[in-house]
Protein backbone atom coordinates (compact mmCIF):
# COMPACT_ATOMS: atom_id res chain seq x y z
CA UNK A 1 0.00 0.00 0.00
CA UNK A 2 2.86 1.87 0.67
CA UNK A 3 3.88 2.41 -2.96
CA UNK A 4 0.14 2.47 -4.23
CA UNK A 5 0.22 5.58 -1.85
CA UNK A 6 3.45 7.29 -3.57
CA UNK A 7 1.85 6.71 -6.85
CA UNK A 8 -1.67 8.14 -5.65
CA UNK A 9 0.40 11.57 -3.97
CA UNK A 10 2.41 12.17 -7.61
CA UNK A 11 -1.07 11.25 -9.85
CA UNK A 12 -3.18 13.75 -7.93
CA UNK A 13 -0.63 16.65 -7.35
CA UNK A 14 -0.13 17.40 -10.48
CA UNK A 15 -3.64 18.70 -10.96
CA UNK A 16 -2.88 22.12 -10.18
CA UNK A 17 0.60 22.16 -11.61
CA UNK A 18 -0.15 24.20 -14.30
CA UNK A 19 -2.38 26.81 -12.07
CA UNK A 20 0.49 27.42 -9.79
CA UNK A 21 2.87 28.67 -12.51
CA UNK A 22 0.44 30.86 -13.72
CA UNK A 23 0.02 32.45 -10.53
CA UNK A 24 2.75 34.89 -9.10
CA UNK A 25 5.47 33.85 -7.54
CA UNK A 26 5.36 36.47 -4.96
CA UNK A 27 1.35 37.48 -4.62
CA UNK A 28 0.64 41.49 -3.78
CA UNK A 29 -1.53 40.10 -0.80
CA UNK A 30 -0.85 36.84 0.34
CA UNK A 31 -3.57 36.50 2.34
CA UNK A 32 -6.34 37.61 0.15
CA UNK A 33 -4.09 35.38 -2.21
CA UNK A 34 -5.14 32.17 0.08
CA UNK A 35 -8.43 33.21 0.88
CA UNK A 36 -9.39 32.81 -3.02
CA UNK A 37 -7.69 29.96 -3.48
CA UNK A 38 -9.48 28.48 -0.32
CA UNK A 39 -13.10 29.88 -1.75
CA UNK A 40 -12.29 28.46 -4.94
CA UNK A 41 -11.68 24.91 -3.82
CA UNK A 42 -14.48 24.44 -1.49
CA UNK A 43 -16.81 25.66 -4.66
CA UNK A 44 -15.24 22.76 -6.53
CA UNK A 45 -16.03 20.74 -4.16
CA UNK A 46 -18.99 21.80 -3.53
CA UNK A 47 -20.57 21.77 -6.92
CA UNK A 48 -18.49 19.00 -8.50
CA UNK A 49 -18.43 20.32 -11.86
CA UNK A 50 -18.85 17.62 -14.73
CA UNK A 51 -16.34 19.80 -16.84
CA UNK A 52 -13.77 20.57 -13.89
CA UNK A 53 -11.55 22.50 -16.46
CA UNK A 54 -14.06 24.91 -17.81
CA UNK A 55 -14.07 27.99 -16.16
CA UNK A 56 -16.55 29.58 -17.54
CA UNK A 57 -19.15 26.54 -16.86
CA UNK A 58 -21.14 26.49 -19.99
CA UNK A 59 -19.76 23.61 -22.00
CA UNK A 60 -22.16 20.97 -20.82
CA UNK A 61 -26.16 21.39 -20.29
CA UNK A 62 -25.44 20.51 -16.67
CA UNK A 63 -22.72 22.74 -15.87
CA UNK A 64 -24.39 25.49 -17.76
CA UNK A 65 -27.83 25.59 -15.31
CA UNK A 66 -26.05 24.91 -11.83
CA UNK A 67 -23.87 28.16 -13.03
CA UNK A 68 -27.09 29.86 -14.28
CA UNK A 69 -29.08 28.94 -11.17
CA UNK A 70 -25.86 29.96 -8.56
CA UNK A 71 -25.54 32.87 -10.70
CA UNK A 72 -29.51 34.08 -10.93
CA UNK A 73 -29.38 33.20 -6.52
CA UNK A 74 -26.79 35.79 -6.32
CA UNK A 75 -29.35 38.26 -8.11
CA UNK A 76 -32.62 37.97 -6.08
CA UNK A 77 -33.18 39.02 -2.50
CA UNK A 78 -32.23 36.64 0.28
CA UNK A 79 -35.23 35.39 1.95
CA UNK A 80 -37.51 36.02 -0.70
CA UNK A 81 -39.41 32.60 -2.54
CA UNK A 82 -37.82 33.49 -5.56
CA UNK A 83 -34.34 32.93 -3.61
CA UNK A 84 -35.61 29.42 -1.61
CA UNK A 85 -36.75 27.88 -4.93
CA UNK A 86 -33.46 28.28 -6.24
CA UNK A 87 -31.64 27.20 -3.31
CA UNK A 88 -34.06 24.30 -3.60
CA UNK A 89 -33.19 23.39 -6.95
CA UNK A 90 -29.19 23.86 -6.34
CA UNK A 91 -29.06 21.54 -3.57
CA UNK A 92 -30.31 18.81 -6.10
CA UNK A 93 -28.41 19.33 -8.28
CA UNK A 94 -25.60 19.21 -5.77
CA UNK A 95 -26.94 16.13 -3.79
CA UNK A 96 -27.32 14.44 -7.11
CA UNK A 97 -23.97 15.11 -7.79
CA UNK A 98 -22.66 14.19 -4.38
CA UNK A 99 -24.33 10.58 -4.57
CA UNK A 100 -22.91 9.59 -7.80
CA UNK A 101 -19.43 10.58 -5.79
CA UNK A 102 -20.09 8.44 -2.48
CA UNK A 103 -21.04 5.47 -4.79
CA UNK A 104 -17.46 5.75 -6.13
CA UNK A 105 -16.12 6.20 -2.91
CA UNK A 106 -17.94 3.09 -1.71
CA UNK A 107 -16.34 1.18 -4.57
CA UNK A 108 -12.21 2.76 -3.66
CA UNK A 109 -12.88 1.65 0.23
CA UNK A 110 -14.35 -1.85 -0.69
CA UNK A 111 -10.86 -2.26 -2.65
CA UNK A 112 -8.80 -1.15 0.55
CA UNK A 113 -8.43 2.55 -0.71
CA UNK A 114 -9.73 3.70 2.58
CA UNK A 115 -7.41 6.75 3.54
CA UNK A 116 -6.44 7.25 -0.36
CA UNK A 117 -10.39 7.26 -1.86
CA UNK A 118 -11.24 11.37 -1.18
CA UNK A 119 -7.63 12.12 -2.16
CA UNK A 120 -8.37 9.46 -6.00
CA UNK A 121 -11.78 11.83 -6.37
CA UNK A 122 -10.93 15.07 -6.14
CA UNK A 123 -10.36 16.78 -9.16
CA UNK A 124 -9.39 20.66 -9.53
CA UNK A 125 -10.25 22.82 -12.27
CA UNK A 126 -6.41 22.53 -13.11
CA UNK A 127 -7.13 19.15 -14.26
CA UNK A 128 -6.41 19.12 -18.04
CA UNK A 129 -6.70 16.08 -20.44
CA UNK A 130 -3.74 16.71 -22.35
CA UNK A 131 -1.90 15.88 -18.68
CA UNK A 132 -3.91 12.50 -18.68
CA UNK A 133 -1.51 8.81 -19.28
CA UNK A 134 -3.88 6.58 -21.12
CA UNK A 135 -7.30 8.43 -22.67
CA UNK A 136 -8.30 6.05 -24.91
CA UNK A 137 -8.70 3.12 -21.72
CA UNK A 138 -9.89 5.95 -19.58
CA UNK A 139 -12.89 6.38 -21.94
CA UNK A 140 -13.73 3.02 -22.95
CA UNK A 141 -13.56 2.02 -19.07
CA UNK A 142 -16.00 5.61 -17.90
CA UNK A 143 -18.25 3.80 -21.22
CA UNK A 144 -18.57 0.71 -20.00
CA UNK A 145 -19.72 2.16 -16.57
CA UNK A 146 -21.87 4.26 -18.31
CA UNK A 147 -23.83 1.80 -19.95
CA UNK A 148 -23.45 -1.91 -17.88
CA UNK A 149 -23.71 -0.36 -14.59
CA UNK A 150 -26.07 1.94 -12.32
CA UNK A 151 -23.16 4.41 -10.83
CA UNK A 152 -24.66 7.19 -12.61
CA UNK A 153 -28.15 8.37 -12.86
CA UNK A 154 -28.55 9.68 -16.34
CA UNK A 155 -28.55 8.60 -19.83
CA UNK A 156 -26.77 11.63 -20.60
CA UNK A 157 -22.81 11.01 -21.17
CA UNK A 158 -21.50 10.78 -17.92
CA UNK A 159 -18.85 13.85 -15.97
CA UNK A 160 -15.84 14.37 -17.35
CA UNK A 161 -14.40 14.39 -14.05
CA UNK A 162 -14.51 10.67 -13.89
CA UNK A 163 -12.38 9.92 -16.62
CA UNK A 164 -10.00 11.73 -15.11
CA UNK A 165 -10.35 9.38 -11.77
CA UNK A 166 -10.30 6.48 -14.03
CA UNK A 167 -7.13 7.45 -15.23
CA UNK A 168 -5.96 7.49 -11.98
CA UNK A 169 -6.97 4.58 -11.46
CA UNK A 170 -5.00 3.19 -14.41
CA UNK A 171 -1.63 4.24 -13.45
CA UNK A 172 -2.47 2.21 -10.19
CA UNK A 173 -3.10 -0.55 -12.22
CA UNK A 174 -7.22 -1.09 -10.12
CA UNK A 175 -9.35 0.24 -12.83
CA UNK A 176 -10.15 -3.45 -13.53
CA UNK A 177 -10.76 -4.33 -9.97
CA UNK A 178 -12.71 -0.88 -9.83
CA UNK A 179 -15.10 -2.20 -12.75
CA UNK A 180 -15.96 -5.13 -10.96
CA UNK A 181 -16.76 -3.77 -7.79
CA UNK A 182 -18.76 -1.61 -9.77
CA UNK A 183 -20.54 -4.22 -11.66
CA UNK A 184 -21.53 -6.00 -8.46
CA UNK A 185 -22.62 -2.87 -6.20
CA UNK A 186 -24.37 -1.06 -9.38
CA UNK A 187 -25.56 -3.55 -11.80
CA UNK A 188 -27.31 -1.52 -14.44
CA UNK A 189 -31.35 -0.94 -13.79
CA UNK A 190 -33.86 -3.45 -15.20
CA UNK A 191 -36.09 -1.96 -17.79
CA UNK A 192 -39.03 -3.04 -15.80
CA UNK A 193 -37.52 -0.85 -12.69
CA UNK A 194 -38.22 2.72 -12.20
CA UNK A 195 -35.14 4.88 -13.92
CA UNK A 196 -33.81 6.80 -10.97
CA UNK A 197 -34.40 10.59 -11.96
CA UNK A 198 -31.17 12.32 -13.68
CA UNK A 199 -30.00 15.66 -14.18
CA UNK A 200 -31.02 15.43 -17.52
CA UNK A 201 -34.74 14.86 -17.06
CA UNK A 202 -34.40 18.19 -14.80
CA UNK A 203 -32.47 20.53 -17.15
CA UNK A 204 -35.19 22.36 -19.55
CA UNK A 205 -37.22 22.67 -16.23
CA UNK A 206 -34.70 24.24 -14.37
CA UNK A 207 -33.37 25.95 -17.34
CA UNK A 208 -36.64 27.73 -17.88
CA UNK A 209 -36.96 28.83 -14.41
CA UNK A 210 -33.75 30.16 -14.11
CA UNK A 211 -34.82 32.45 -17.44
CA UNK A 212 -37.93 32.99 -15.76
CA UNK A 213 -36.59 34.16 -12.47
CA UNK A 214 -33.64 36.45 -14.49
CA UNK A 215 -36.86 39.02 -15.54
CA UNK A 216 -39.30 38.17 -13.02
CA UNK A 217 -36.56 38.68 -9.73
CA UNK A 218 -37.52 42.75 -9.66
CA UNK A 219 -41.21 42.12 -9.69
CA UNK A 220 -41.62 39.60 -7.25
CA UNK A 221 -39.45 41.47 -4.27
CA UNK A 222 -41.59 44.61 -4.74
CA UNK A 223 -44.68 42.83 -4.47
CA UNK A 224 -43.57 40.85 -2.00
CA UNK A 225 -42.79 44.56 -0.04
CA UNK A 226 -45.88 45.55 -1.21
CA UNK A 227 -47.81 42.50 0.62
Amino acid sequence: MGSVFRKLCCCCAGDDDDDDEKQPLVPQDPLEYFNREVQKRRDEETNLWSEPGDRSHSERPDDRVLYGLLQARTKTRMGSTGYRRLSVDIEAMRDTRREVREKWKQILENLGFMAEADSLLNVSAGASHDRMRNAPAARELLHTLHTETSVFYSREPPPERYLLILDRLLYLDIAEDFLAKAKRFYPPNDDSDEEAPGLAINLPLLMARVEAMNGRATEEDESERDD
